[in-house]
């Protein structure tokens, strides 16, 4: 009877060590796997914050910031003078450099000067037609007569140019040329005669000519105009604008005697 207990055992023992035989060679032809419970979990990457320095000079970490969400947009740039000054239909595009013509009529005679503290410039007084009236809201402000039958009139007035200075001289008189429409009939549109730069006393500048087309009482009218830019020191820069109309063209060419009297005090 132990005779054969023992040769089952040694049966029992042959059969264990060829399963576990069997399981070595298994092992070895899948190099690569492992078992699921010993399964590597994986893992976030998640940045480092950045350290960012504190009002008293520690060093404090912060989270880096969230991404927007996928359906955020980017808020619109705001619309600046400039750009809706050059989609006002008002007002062409400016021409390359071009020089203000002679105008028609014989200038006024000048009787002396105007000299505005405020702008910084000098500019002529002129007799004749001409008379001096109450500048506010300008620095400096002469009239032509009264016209019968039109509360608009030639008028010649400074002040420091009362709109967005821009990065170009060239810009900013651009703007100012629009702002003067105030000061013409309601629905005036402008053409440009003259852009070009100009030399005061050795400040830069420019001079913008135009004509001023408008209607009155059913009839269309012209008014010649011109301004200068003047880059005074320690202000802003300095505006002189001139306006003549139709009615009174006798006086155009005061325009051409103002623009080449300027000076800078």
């Amino acid at each position: 009877m132990r005779l054969v207990y023992r040769t089952v055992a040694g049966v029992v023992v042959v059969g264990l060590v060829g399963v576990l035989a069997a399981a070595v060679v298994a092992t070895r032809e899948q190099p690569g796997t492992r078992p699921a419970a010993v399964a590597a979990t994986p893992t976030l990457s998640v940045a480092p914050p950045t350290p960012t320095a504190s009002s008293g000079g520690a060093v404090v970490a912060s989270a880096p910031p969230a991404s927007p969400p996928a359906s955020s947009t980017p808020s619109s740039t705001p619309t600046t003078a400039l750009s809706t000054a050059l989609t006002d239909p008002r007002l062409p595009e400016l021409p390359a450099d071009k020089k203000l013509a002679a105008l028609a009529g014989r200038s006024a005679p000048v009787r002396s000067s105007i000299k505005d503290e405020r702008s910084g410039v000098r500019v002529p007084r002129f007799g004749g037609d001409w008379s001096l009236a109450k500048a506010s809201p300008f620095a400096s402000r002469q009239l032509l007569g009264k016209i019968r039958g039109s509360a608009y009139r030639g008028m010649l007035v400074t002040c420091p140019v009362p709109i967005e200075v821009q990065d170009s001289l060239r810009d900013t008189a651009f703007l100012a040329a629009r702002w003067t429409l105030n000061h013409h009939p309601a629905g005036a549109t402008l053409e440009w005669t003259a852009s070009q730069p100009i030399t005061v006393d050795d400040r830069d500048g420019w001079l913008l000519g135009y004509q001023v087309n408008y209607t009155i009482k059913g009839e269309k009218r012209r008014s010649m105009a011109a301004l200068a830019l003047v880059d005074v020191p320690e202000s802003k820069p300095a505006l002189v604008f001139i306006t003549v109309p139709d009615a009174q063209k006798k006086r155009w060419r005061d325009i051409n005697t103002v623009m080449s009297k300027i000076k800078v005090l």
